[in-house]
């Protein structure tokens, strides 16, 4: 159903209102239960991946790309002027979407459900590095990620764009504890690796990979707390060059950590036999 809107200030877009500001958006989303998905390919993902659609923002000039997808959908058509004034920003793919959001599996689900290889995140707060983490792990064929309480939403619209969608089709859960929040994992047969830049710790490509893993990230800036540290089965490390050690280059980010991580621990030999 297509409704054409000449003012930014209407009402009906009170759901794309100040896409600039986190705070507003994260409480307006989460009293609501919605999220945006911004560009044709997010929305076609969301939309493929069950999400239902509340409504969709968009100009003349994209209306038929998605005509496909939307069926009885309402789709607001404004002015690209109009478009702009709202988000913020140009939004260079054509189309905003608020989406209804589903309900999160709890980690005993997730747990239980026959995941063998997981990331664990701890307090990662960065929208884009958890949207990047979350395009990785999907990509490399990780089964799950599990959120501690404070880490940022992967559904915020930062997310979802950075991960092209890859939000949608990797199963997550967040704990409710984060202090106990290993013992689920131990409970239910996983081996637990605390990822580190420490280099004395074991190199990640040595570790003996049991049939079911979860890896543990930490934080952008102080990585994982010393709790976790301990609580884990084996501290592990991604090996950096002596040169770039002695030149003070002494670790990665955490999106270039998590990756690396992902395809040592889905392309390790173990694993490969394990499936073999």
């Amino acid at each position: 159903m297509l409704e054409y809107v000449t003012d930014a200030d209407d009402p009906r877009l009170s759901d794309y209102t100040r896409l600039r500001d986190v705070e507003l958006r994260k409480s307006l989303e989460a009293e609501r239960g919605l999220f945006l998905a911004e560009g044709e390919k997010v929305i076609r993902r969301a939309i493929g991946a069950g999400y239902p659609i509340r409504s969709v923002l968009t100009t003349r000039r994209w209306l038929t790309q998605l005509t496909d997808v939307l069926g009885d959908a309402t789709v607001y058509v404004v002015t690209d002027e109009i478009m702009s004034s709202i988000a913020g920003f140009p939004v260079h793919r054509g189309a905003l979407a608020s989406m209804e959001r589903l309900p999160l599996p709890a980690v005993e689900t997730l747990l239980k459900g026959g995941a063998r290889r997981l990331l664990v995140l701890e307090d990662l707060v960065d929208h884009s590095n958890v949207g990047a983490i979350f395009r990785s792990a999907a990509a490399l064929g990780v089964d799950g990620i599990i959120l501690s309480p404070r880490c940022a939403d992967p559904l915020y619209r930062r997310a979802v764009k950075v991960s092209m969608g890859a939000v949608f089709s990797i199963p997550y859960a967040r704990m409710d504890h984060w202090y106990t929040g290993l013992e689920q994992l131990r409970e239910t047969g996983f081996q637990t690796l605390a990822l580190t830049p420490d280099q004395t710790a074991t190199p990640m490509d040595a570790v003996k990979l049991r049939d079911r893993v979860a890896l543990l990230l930490g934080s952008e800036g102080d990585g994982l707390s010393s709790h976790w540290l301990e609580e884990a089965d084996q501290a592990v490390c991604i090996p950096m060059s002596a040169g770039a050690m002695a030149a003070g280059v002494d670790s990665l980010n955490v999106v270039a950590a998590a990756a690396i991580a992902c395809h040592g621990l889905m392309r390790s030999a173990d694993f490969s036999s394990e499936q073999d």
